[in-house]
């Protein structure tokens, strides 16, 4: 405890973005400022695509245009014989940097065995530390360990995965199906297909992971 009088220093959040590789992301919108752009290997070239400089490139390079890395700020390089994907060795990478929130910016398109593993790898326990959001494309998710808001419009869809297995206390409000202290099981279509019922809504989990997605319903 301080001394009579000390001042409690508030706790300082950095932000860090993270561009996956793989086909460029389309749709993903006005991107939040960060303290720390994280390139994972291609991604590199899809920060340039979007006008993003980047600090730092992570990965085997095995993808990234040449010269990618003589063009980077800094590089942190691995085997390609390795037994963590890019996205992982970024994601470290910004633990390692002190980083308290990362918006991971990636796509559907592609090998969707790549998609599917990232979205796996962003709700590991590894990464519980880390407030995770992502852009895909033209949808918006969160991992939710505890609670989360989100803003959208009226009659945008949400839906709730639970990944890892079983979210109990998962609780709502905003949405025009609300759940209540509930369980939701990976594989179950519970927490699927509902919308936004008003500009805000919460998600609330006592245990366990779930991605919740939010993508609009309205045109280009």
């Amino acid at each position: 405890m301080g001394s009579p009088g000390e001042r409690i220093r508030p706790l300082m959040l950095r932000h860090a973005l993270l561009i996956t590789g793989g086909p460029a992301p389309r749709n993903v919108g006005v991107l939040p400022k960060a303290d720390l752009v994280i390139a994972a290997d291609e991604g590199f070239d899809n920060a340039r695509s979007l006008g993003i400089h980047v600090d730092l490139l992570v990965g085997d390079l095995d993808s990234a245009s040449p010269g990618a890395a003589d063009q980077a700020p800094a590089v942190e390089r691995h085997p390609v014989d390795k037994d963590e994907t890019d996205l992982e060795l970024a994601l470290a990478a910004a633990l390692n940097a002190g980083m308290t929130s990362v918006t991971v910016v990636g796509t559907i398109g592609g090998r969707v065995d790549h998609a599917l593993g990232n979205l796996l790898v962003v709700a590991a326990d590894r990464w519980a530390g880390i407030r995770i959001d992502l852009r895909i494309d033209g949808t918006r998710a969160w991992v939710v360990r505890d609670r989360v808001e989100i803003r959208g419009t009226v009659d945008d869809l949400v839906s709730l995965l639970a990944i890892g297995g079983q979210a109990t206390g998962v609780t709502t409000t905003g949405l025009a199906w609300p759940l209540s202290d509930s369980v939701l099981d990976p594989g179950a279509g519970l927490g699927l297909s509902n919308r936004m019922a008003d500009p805000t809504a919460t998600v609330e989990v006592a245990s366990g992971v779930v991605i919740v997605f939010m993508s609009t319903t309205k045109g280009p």
